[in-house]
């Protein structure tokens, strides 16, 4: 009987160890609750009775305590900013729509207020949205604007005889869309308008709008439709809201970053509309960092149920021997699965070094300058992180699916759930494609003090006006990325596929080569006969390159730097394998730019093939451990019967070789 060669002895808990980071006490905390409490899987449940379980877990979570960490103390928060983005994230192991139900409570409504807000906005309602006394909406997204919040359409404008601002929707277009909590439970909402006062429109602010009272009847003026079933995540209400005249006084405005006084005067400490306006979202990016984050423990999940199954699971045999082989013992297998493992490790240590960033911007008070760079570095890095987390999400739970065969597609196996549930993150808390634009945008114009607006013809200008620099942003690694640069190989022919420094410096030069190129055809708009928008839009291929090259040099970084936080001398050999198979697998993928740019020669790019096909190899025997360590609530993975039924067959297998070796 053929198996498997049995792992070298890896102490799991130590890649845990280095996985949880700085905030492990939270996700251990976390884990202990989880453990303790009863999961119940929603795939049979029809949309009614899936909202209002998940709104019981709602409850149960506010009874908990876990979020208020992210609010001030001095509202009976916990000051921390880091556990609540973690405690966030691990609600994605679990039924994503509780995650994005405490998500628009807390994160995005909750959030709004705090940062939005000030003191009045405080100390009345951050309490009772803490304790789900006032449960409410973040109404931002309109039926014809998504991404470009800047042009939305729903107006309030000051009644300076009334001491009122007045909420209206002018037509259909300008409809609050897909807003979670609308349907069914929200009674307030945090509602993205354009100020009108003294005739004059001063850009998007947000309101606090009551849209039922507190017997769940709808409020005058306020019109509420259902969105109806979904394709996913059909615990959530969203809801349609419109506005017709609808009253609400002058201190409803959350009035951090602009204000209206009783005659109608507006004031502002930032003078440039575009600038304020950019300057309010920046500070709602956690709802971008927790859906990163979030999506990370999807996939985890979905590798962990089809690494178990591949492990189990016997298909077809060798000649001569009667047993099947196992499926994770066929390369095509380990090449479904593996690269996959290897860039979640990848983005997990991104989004733990995002989540720090954050916390400590957070905790640095009110702005200097040097806090103002950081911060448009941060809103670059979220954007591009969470693009690249959610689109791997995507692929990477459609390939576990494909890994498990049919029984992949039963939804007892959990699979087409979390297929679903997780799809619509690449197009909400901002579309990927115009996230990355974002990016590529802030590393050209090397974040100086311009908040150009988000259309590409404002970009242009902006190119023609400026003279456009590339920058590198230096992450917490910079200092040993250098390093293993400078121990690298000076002669690329002469390097390993495998040494780290020249790993480094082929993400840097493939970065800084497209940035440049991108750079140079946006100049082309300082032409006579050039039109802006023309030049911006035939570049944006190139800048959608730039950008993914910018956010996987940020992986990879942050890679390195876990794995050097590894006290463990064995699992820290792993996890330098896997990292291995993450940039071989990048370079992979994009060997068209490597050969055509001359970074790599035809032999070389069939070496990355090979080399990738040999870390799959030495990689297999420990696939177990890799997902074991992500260490997920055992009966999230229980769930699957066919993960269930995986891991009591492995277990026999294990108890028959400590038999056999006894």
């Amino acid at each position: 009987m053929n198996q498997p060669p049995v792992p070298e002895k890896i102490d799991q808990g130590a890649i845990t160890d280095v996985l949880d980071g700085r905030w492990a006490e939270v996700r251990r905390m976390i884990r202990d609750q989880v453990a303790a409490a009863e999961f119940l899987e929603s795939h049979e449940l029809d949309t009614e009775r899936h909202r209002a379980q998940v709104y019981e877990q709602l409850a149960e979570l506010a009874a908990s305590g876990r979020q208020r960490l992210g609010f001030a103390a001095e509202y009976g928060g916990g000051d921390d900013v880091g556990g609540s983005l973690v405690s966030f994230e691990m609600l994605g192991f679990g039924d994503l729509s509780l995650m994005v139900k405490a998500g628009v409570q807390w994160g995005l409504f909750g959030g709004a207020v705090q940062l939005l807000g000030t003191a009045r906005h405080h100390e009345r309602y951050l309490r009772p949205i803490m304790d789900l006394e006032l449960p409410g909406c973040f109404a931002m997204t309109e039926t014809g604007h998504g991404s470009d919040v800047a042009n939305l359409r729903t107006t309030a404008t000051y009644d300076p005889a009334s001491a009122e601002f007045v909420v209206d929707t002018p037509h259909e277009a300008a409809r609050k869309d897909y807003i979670g909590n609308a349907a069914r439970d929200g009674r307030m909402a945090v509602v993205f308008a354009q100020l009108v006062t003294e005739g004059e429109s001063r850009g998007v602010h947000a309101f606090l709008v009551p849209i039922r009272d507190e017997n769940g009847n709808t409020a005058p003026g306020v019109r509420i439709e259902d969105c109806g079933r979904k394709a996913g995540l059909n615990g959530v209400d969203n809801g349609r809201l419109s506005f017709a005249g609808v009253r609400v006084p002058r201190a409803a405005l959350l009035n951090a970053y602009g204000d209206v006084a009783v005659d109608g005067t507006y004031s502002s400490s930032i003078e440039s509309d575009s600038r304020r306006f950019f300057t309010m979202l920046g500070a709602l990016i956690r709802g971008r960092v927790s859906v990163a984050g979030s999506a990370g423990n999807a996939t985890k999940r979905a590798l962990a149920i089809a690494v178990r199954y591949g492990e189990a699971r016997r298909q077809f045999a060798r000649p001569g021997d009667p047993d099947e082989v196992v499926l994770l013992d066929y390369r095509a297998h380990q090449r479904k699965l593996l690269p996959a493992l290897a860039k979640t490790y990848a983005l997990h240590f991104a989004q733990e070094e995002l989540v720090g960033a954050l916390h400590d911007l957070s905790n640095q008070g009110d702005s200097a300058e040097v806090d103002e760079h950081r911060q448009r570095e941060l809103e670059s890095r979220a954007a591009g992180v969470k693009a690249f987390a959610t689109w791997h999400a995507t692929s990477s739970i459609q390939t576990a699916r494909e890994a498990c065969g049919g029984a992949g597609y039963l939804a007892e196996n959990v699979l087409p759930a979390l297929k679903a549930d997780t799809d619509v993150f690449t197009t909400f808390e901002g579309d990927n494609t115009v996230l990355l634009q974002l990016v590529a945008k802030g590393l050209l114009t090397s974040y100086k003090d311009h908040f150009e607006e988000l259309s590409p013809l404002a970009t242009a200008r902006f190119v023609a006006e400026q003279f456009v620099g590339t920058v590198m942003e230096r992450t917490a690694a910079r200092k040993l990325i250098d390093r293993l640069v400078d121990a690298g190989p000076g002669n690329d022919d002469d390097a390993t596929l495998l040494d780290r420094g020249w790993q480094v410096k082929a993400f840097c030069d493939r970065e800084e080569h497209l940035l440049d190129g991108a750079a140079a055809r946006l100049r082309r708009v300082s032409d006579d006969d050039a039109d802006p928008f023309e030049v911006f839009n035939g570049a944006q291929d190139h800048l959608l390159h730039a950008a993914s090259a910018h956010v996987e040099r940020i992986l990879l970084e942050a890679f390195v730097a876990g794995v050097d936080r590894c006290a463990d001398p064995a699992a820290k050999a792993l996890l330098d394998k896997v990292c291995d198979l993450f940039v071989l697998s990048t370079i992979e993928a994009d060997r068209a730019w490597f050969l055509e740019h001359g970074r790599l020669t035809s032999a070389r790019s069939k070496a990355v093939v090979a080399t990738v096909n040999e870390l799959c190899a030495e990689l297999r025997p420990h696939a177990s451990i890799l997902v074991d360590a992500f260490a997920i609530p055992e009966q999230f993975i229980a769930a699957a019967p066919i993960a269930a039924g995986a891991e009591r067959g492995r277990q026999d297998v294990m108890r028959a070789h400590d038999a056999a070796v006894r």
